[in-house]
């Protein structure tokens, strides 16, 4: 089975805001935009929970490939970042996680 390296995102969301954040972290959103550019990213997932909480899951082939991202994608990555800032109540990182896909 192929490793998978997972970033896992919870954001919290008002109801102003939902139609936006969807959109930007949906699947033709400008966070998968950008992660496309990224050599080992195997896509995103956004889930929609009860009372405006959400969980982005993202996949990379590698803790490697992800980091690579980062560091040659940091200024467009912090710029977006804080653009999207506004459609959030909260954000935190759940975690980084490894494992096998199935």
């Amino acid at each position: 089975m192929p490793l998978v390296y997972v970033v896992v995102w919870k954001y919290t969301v008002g109801d102003a805001t939902r139609d936006a954040f969807e959109r930007e972290y949906g699947p033709n959103g400008v966070w998968m935009k950008l992660f496309d550019r990224g050599a080992g990213y195997r896509g995103t997932e956004l889930l929609r929970g009860p009372a405006g909480v959400y969980l982005t899951i993202d996949r990379w082939e590698s803790r490697a490939a992800y980091d690579a991202f980062l560091a040659s994608h940091a200024d467009e990555y912090n710029r977006i970042d804080i653009a999207c800032a506004e459609l959030t109540q909260d954000e935190a990182l759940i975690g980084a996680f490894e494992g096998s896909e199935a």
